[in-house]
């Protein structure tokens, strides 16, 4: 049995059992991870996705965080400018074996996904989450209050100036004129959106 799947952005024919380098994965040596995005299961019968394969997964266990092969890049300008520069870049890649491939049921299986390194959560990322939280207390400061930022083109700081301004339902922002309203600036459209969400 073989899979075909697709990560970092290219795409490998596995078996179990193969060793394969891949692009850096967010794991570390050891662990298990499981590849969810399969194009093609082929074997007794073959299945092809659109584009892919649902149920279908590959695990491999991680063994090595290592770099690819040293390349060159070497620019040079001609004539005039005499200048030259040489850098050297290597891949950083990660080792790992195929364990398993499984036709169905791999989002069921509870093993971690395999996740690029660029796009895994930084370790400070709980840190950002309490600013998300500051702006929503200010539409919501009033028990019974509506949340204003369901408008279209009412944001956080929009919805926490109707607040100050005393607005904080539906119904009293779909009373407002919004020509001759001085407590913030109100647009004519979120008074529509008002009066239908009232």
């Amino acid at each position: 049995m073989f899979a075909v799947l697709k990560t970092g952005g290219k795409q490998y024919k596995v078996q179990a059992g193969d060793l394969l380098r891949v692009e850096k994965l967010a794991a570390d040596a050891g662990e298990t991870v499981q590849f969810n995005d399969i194009l093609m299961v082929g074997g007794d019968s073959t299945t092809i996705g659109a584009p892919f394969v649902a149920g279908a997964g590959v695990q491999a266990e991680i063994i090595d965080q290592i770099k690819g092969d040293k390349v060159i890049k070497f620019v040079k300008r001609r004539r005039k400018h005499s200048s030259q520069r040489t850098r050297g870049h290597r891949q950083q890649l990660t080792l790992l074996r195929v364990t398993e491939i499984l036709t169905a049921g791999a989002d069921k299986s509870g093993v971690k996904a395999a996740i690029g390194a660029a796009s895994a959560p930084k370790a400070d990322a709980p840190a950002a989450a309490p600013k998300a939280e500051k702006a929503a207390p200010a539409a919501t400061a009033a028990e019974g209050a509506d949340d204003l930022t369901k408008i279209n083109g009412v944001g956080p700081a929009a919805a926490k100036k109707l607040v100050e301004a005393g607005i904080t339902t539906f119904a009293q922002l779909a009373a407002v004129d919004a020509d001759t309203f001085d407590g913030a600036k109100v647009k004519p459209e979120w008074v529509e959106q008002a009066k239908t969400l009232a």
